[in-house]
């Protein structure tokens, strides 16, 4: 039994390599969901901040701490008093408590029914906004609000029928640290939808992001595609997403085996981008193009095997400020491979 055990083993990881293995070795990479190795174990000690030791998102209160974030209604399981809609930027138009603390939607929930898929742990990092005591201010429909309840009884505040919650990390008025969290938590704009979708639009129709001039770095962008290749003055010929955004890779994450470098708080400034259907990538080879399994169980879009971020520090489309952060975070060029530091 032992023996027939260790030939099965064997044989699993050769299927993994087939898809994912290291960048010099030929083999094709087009596994289109692979569970890393170690997903759970970071890489290097100093760098959870995603800016090393020290580094700004270092000392906010992580998941799991339980901790009181904000003050007033903002902390976590406080009423939401009457809401409003403030602009973030990069983020949009988004729906704040009374305290002015951003509210969220999870992807994983159902506005229709209305149901939370977000209980344990989740909810820690996660606080389900109690029902009782939201109103509506200008600029959003009340008949948009309702409840659902809660698997401890308790009812939660939806708007658009999904599930709103807050961020634990977000620890003043204004932030939106939790917007694109593994690719499913997104903050809510006024009529229950995703703000960053929203705004996305809302450029795409007014022209925005079609063709970006020298003041985004000559970058020059297409609509459609949830994976595209873009023409940045400085970088060359680079990747983003279908917002238009810079996608990156980390030198502490590694390819083969698949293991995470960036957890914790570098998930504050570095944010997961989600999987895509690898059909609605224009100008990239399809066998680059897979996912992977982060430890909270979100699918993370890949390219060559390499997990890909956003930069919370690029705030309009086109702009490629984490290039060379650190010396370990690289833009991505259309053939999978990191842009040098150089460029």
């Amino acid at each position: 039994m032992r023996r027939i055990s260790t030939v099965g083993s064997v044989a699993a990881v050769l299927l993994l390599a087939a898809g994912c293995g290291s960048s010099d070795n030929g083999a094709a990479r087009n596994a289109n969901s692979v569970q890393p190795a170690g997903a759970g174990k970071a890489l290097g000690g100093a760098y959870d901040t995603g800016y090393g030791a020290g580094g700004y998102g270092a000392g906010v209160a992580g998941a799991g701490s339980g901790s009181d974030v904000g003050s007033g209604s903002g902390k976590a399981g406080s009423s939401a008093g009457q809401l409003s809609v403030r602009d973030i930027a990069s983020v949009g138009s988004v729906v704040t408590d009374s305290a002015g603390m951003a509210l969220y939607r999870f992807d994983k929930d159902t506005p229709q029914p209305p149901k939370s898929n977000c209980d344990g742990d989740c909810a820690t990092t996660w606080p389900a906004v109690p029902a009782d005591d939201a109103s509506a201010a200008a600029g959003i429909d009340a008949a948009l609000l309702g409840s659902v309840d809660r698997t401890d009884g308790s009812k939660q505040l939806t708007l658009g029928g999904w599930p709103v919650y807050r961020y634990a990390k977000d620890t003043k008025a204004g932030e939106a640290k939790g917007e694109g969290v593994g690719g499913t938590w997104h903050a809510l704009a006024p009529d229950g939808k995703k703000a960053v979708d929203k705004k996305q639009k809302a450029g795409a129709d007014s022209g925005t992001g079609m063709e970006m001039g020298a003041g985004t770095g000559g970058t020059e962008m297409k609509t459609g595609a949830e994976l595209s290749v873009a023409d940045n003055e400085k970088l060359g010929k680079i990747l983003v997403d279908g917002q238009w955004r810079t996608l990156y890779r980390f030198d502490k994450d590694s390819a083969w085996p698949m293991k995470f470098g960036c957890l914790g708080a570098c998930l504050d400034t570095w944010k997961p981008a989600a999987a895509i259907d690898k059909s609605k990538a224009e100008g990239i080879s399809g066998k680059l193009v897979g996912s992977v399994k982060r430890p909270d169980g979100s699918e993370q879009l890949t390219i060559d095997c390499w997990p890909v971020y956003t930069f919370t520090g690029d705030t309009q489309p086109g702009q490629a400020n984490g290039h060379n952060k650190q010396g370990l975070w690289f833009a991505v060029t259309a053939e999978g491979k990191k842009v040098p530091p150089t460029a």
